[in-house]
C-alpha cells in the first residue's frame, strides 16, 4: 500500500503550490490555536487558502480548540474535508465533534510521550475516522521538530487494527528520516510540517519533493 502524504502548516498561497506540486495528498491550516505556532491562521486567512486548494487534495483544520460547537463552527468557515482535533480534549469532546461532522474525517491527535499512548489511541478510536500521533513539548502541542519512540507509535498502529483505524504519524520526520519511520511505524499516512521548511518558515519546494517521494517509495 502506497503511503499517504499531508503537509501541515501552510500559511501561504507560495507554501500550497509547494505541497501540491509536491503531490501531498492532505493539507493542513492551523488555526484556532491555545499552544505557540508560528504556522496559525485566522479564519479568514485558512478560509482563503482553502479555497484556493485544488480538487482530489484533502483540506485538513487542525485545532486547538477544545468546545466541539466551536470547533465545528470554524471548521464551517474555513470550509475544509477533514478536522484534526490537536488539542488536550477528552474522548467526550472528539466524541461530540464526529457525532456533527456532517460527512467531514475526524482525526485525533494522540501525543506519543509514553507507552500510555497506546491505551490513549485505544480510548479514542472508536470516535474518530483516524488516529494521529504527534510529539509534544509543554509549550507546543505539534510543530516540535522533535521524533517521538517510533516503537510505541508501532505498537498503537497494531493496536489500531483491531479497530479498523487508519494511523497518520507525525513528529519531528523530514526527508532523511520519513522512510526509515514509514518501515518501522508502517503507518497509513505521514505528516509534516517543519520538516520542510525554510529557515523562514516558509515550505521549500525541494524538500516537498523530497518528502513525498521518500514516504511513497519506502517499500
Amino acid at each position: 500500500m502506497t503511503v499517504r502524504t499531508k503537509i501541515c502548516g501552510i500559511r501561504s498561497e507560495d507554501d500550497l503550490c509547494a505541497a501540491v506540486a509536491a503531490g501531498a495528498d492532505a493539507v493542513g491550516f492551523i488555526s484556532g490555536v491555545t499552544h505557540v505556532s508560528e504556522d496559525a491562521l485566522d479564519r479568514r486567512r485558512a478560509a482563503s487558502l482553502s479555497a484556493a486548494t485544488p480538487p482530489f487534495v484533502t483540506r485538513v483544520l487542525v485545532t486547538h480548540l477544545v468546545d466541539p460547537a466551536a470547533i465545528i463552527e470554524l471548521a464551517d468557515r474555513v470550509g475544509v474535508d477533514a478536522i484534526q482535533v490537536h488539542g488536550l480534549v477528552t474522548v467526550d469532546v472528539v466524541a461530540r465533534v464526529h457525532e456533527r461532522a456532517a460527512g467531514r474525517a475526524i482525526l485525533a491527535a494522540v501525543h506519543v510521550a509514553g507507552p500510555e499512548a497506546v491505551g490513549a489511541a485505544r480510548a479514542v478510536a472508536p470516535y474518530c475516522d483516524a488516529v494521529l500521533l504527534d510529539s509534544r513539548t509543554s509549550e507546543r502541542l505539534g510543530g516540535t521538530g522533535r521524533p517521538h519512540d517510533w516503537s510505541i507509535s508501532a505498537a498503537i498502529v497494531r493496536a489500531m487494527a483491531e479497530f479498523d483505524r487508519p494511523v497518520v504519524l507525525a513528529g519531528g520526520l523530514t526527508p532523511a528520516t520519513v522512510a526509515a519511520a514509514v518501515r518501522q511505524v508502517r503507518p497509513y499516512a505521514v505528516d509534516v510540517n517543519s520538516g520542510v521548511e525554510t529557515a523562514q518558515g516558509d515550505k521549500d519546494p525541494a524538500a516537498c519533493d523530497a518528502f513525498v517521494a521518500a514516504a511513497r517509495s519506502t517499500p
